[in-house]
């Protein structure tokens, strides 16, 4: 008897926008909505922490054009930064848009701002954040207000004396003052769903007591002065460590709030790591660190936010090309909550360079379009949740995810399984007789992301993505030690999801 097949084939899986109900709180290891429901944060950062204290950008498009254009892109949030002097510091705070730009010279800035934003160019800084995040909200985007240094200016270093409790430009009582009036400012602004407490903990001076100590008296100032805000902790090491949470819990006398956040970026690894290593090695080792480190608290029943990931979206950067699917892989395995760095076409100034192009940023240097749309494509299947509290939509089941397209493996009705059909370099197909050995699929290397199985003759093929996104099985790449090949094609995740999708 024939058994029924189709062809395989990488389609974009579109999920519809639900309703939230704010404000948001914490379930387990998901943020949910006030009705219970799993609201998954896909978000953008937007900076606003420079020495202008401005949000990057207003010179370039009006602000309700560049949220537009955030919503367009598929974010339902941004995490949207601010120095502790703008809300601290007498003698900055009182400055209006035009005097911050004035004082260092950006005549050119001025005249941008004035011609896109001419309602802000006279206010204090604060009332032109503050303006930046209703503009959002009137876009239906919500806002994590993130604490991203004290002094403000470039970030960051290990020597910038603004990285951890006592640090010349970290005084505690300062930042938690600041951490005040910003959770008081917003009590009341439904967008405003969560506030990072700090950005990238490092430097010499870090200790665990002092992050028990001062973390604590931040998260509890910042609910008592608004209840209605995520609290969001970030750990060690440039927010890439938070292992110590697993022998001490953080102790506070509210629930239902707290988040951690954690970073991860291709050169978080190591400069070239991904250039000179096996990938499927490097993104085994790599991914069981981020396990170890952060990964681990969703097992504990936390929600992880990946605050910060990010490549050069030229495609010039190998070691990020590659780092890319990895992570992707991790973060579609995991259904984490993220943010991408960054928003940002070109920076007012930025390491004393004036108009300085930011290659990381998902916006062109004019602000005007996406830098790169096939990356915005690779982040969409991951925009909205696969599962969570409330999510029900369809019985538990495996989405097969390809990092590298951001697409995912669709089947025709009635085809269950994947069923190699012919020999390597052929297409692969979806049966429902799967009795054969060419039937059985295993997740192999180190990276644990090549699906593959073997032929009549004991060889073994894997998954791969044709140039027109059908999927054909081919030999598999990378399983040696060669460090030039590039094994991403060949990358998939199983992901359960209990959502329904529709696909275009």
């Amino acid at each position: 008897m024939a058994s029924f097949v189709s062809s395989a084939i990488l389609l974009l899986f579109m999920f519809f926008p639900i309703v939230i109900l704010m404000p948001l709180s914490t379930n387990s290891r998901w943020i949910v909505d006030e009705g219970g429901r799993r609201v998954k944060l896909a978000c953008v950062n937007w900076l606003a922490h420079s020495e202008l204290m401005v949000a990057e950008g207003l010179s370039k498009q009006p602000m309700d054009t560049i949220a537009k254009r955030i919503a367009s892109m598929g974010f339902n949030c941004v995490r949207y930064t601010w120095p502790v002097y703008l809300i601290t510091n007498d003698s900055l705070a009182s400055l209006t848009v035009r005097q911050s730009l004035q004082r260092l010279g950006f005549v050119e800035s001025i005249t941008g701002i004035q011609a896109n934003n001419p309602s802000i160019i006279d206010v204090p800084l604060i009332k032109a954040y503050q303006a930046v995040v209703s503009s959002l909200g009137a876009n239906n985007l919500m806002v994590i207000l993130d604490n991203h240094i004290s002094k403000p200016g470039c970030c960051c270093n290990n020597l910038d004396d603004n990285g951890f409790f006592g640090d010349k430009y970290f005084n505690p009582d300062q930042w938690i003052t600041g951490l005040t009036r910003m959770a008081t400012l917003f009590n009341g602004v439904t967008n405003v769903v969560g506030m990072s407490l700090r950005n990238e903990l490092r430097g010499p001076k870090q200790n665990v007591n002092d992050w028990y100590k001062y973390m604590q008296k931040g998260a509890e100032a910042v609910h008592s002065a608004n209840p209605d805000v995520l609290v969001i902790l970030s750990g060690f090491d440039f927010d890439r460590d938070l292992s110590f949470i697993k022998t001490q819990s953080v102790k506070l006398t509210f629930s239902g709030k707290l988040v951690f956040e954690a970073h991860w970026y291709g050169f978080s690894d190591g400069p070239r790591k991904w250039v000179i290593g096996n990938p499927n090695e490097v993104c085994g080792r790599v991914a069981t660190y981020m396990l170890k480190t952060s990964g681990y608290l969703v097992d504990q029943g936390h929600p992880l936010f990946i605050s910060e990931f990010g490549i050069d979206q030229t495609g010039a950067n190998v070691n990020g090309n590659r780092y890319l699917s990895c992570f992707l892989g991790v973060a579609a395995e995991l259904d984490l909550d993220w943010a991408l760095w960054t928003l940002t076409g070109n920076y007012y100034v930025r390491a004393g360079v004036v108009g300085l192009n930011e290659y990381y940023g998902v916006l062109d240097y004019n602000w005007c379009a996406p830098r790169n749309s096939s990356f915005i494509q690779r982040i969409s299947a991951l925009q909205a949740p696969f599962r969570g509290q409330g999510l029900s939509e369809a019985k538990p089941h495996n989405v097969i995810f390809h990092p590298l397209t951001g697409l995912c493996i669709t089947r025709k009705p009635f085809a269950h399984r994947l069923r190699l059909a012919g020999e390597s370099g052929t297409s692969a197909k979806l049966g429902i007789f799967c009795t054969g050995s060419n039937s059985k699929w295993e997740m192999i290397s180190d990276s644990k992301m090549h699906l593959s199985t073997k032929l009549r003759d004991g060889k073994s093929v894997c998954l791969d993505v044709a140039s027109d996104n059908t999927i054909i099985t081919s030999s598999c790449k990378c399983i040696n030690k060669d460090n030039t090949c590039d094994p991403s094609s060949q990358w998939f995740k199983l992901v359960d999801s209990t959502r329904s999708s529709s696909s275009v």
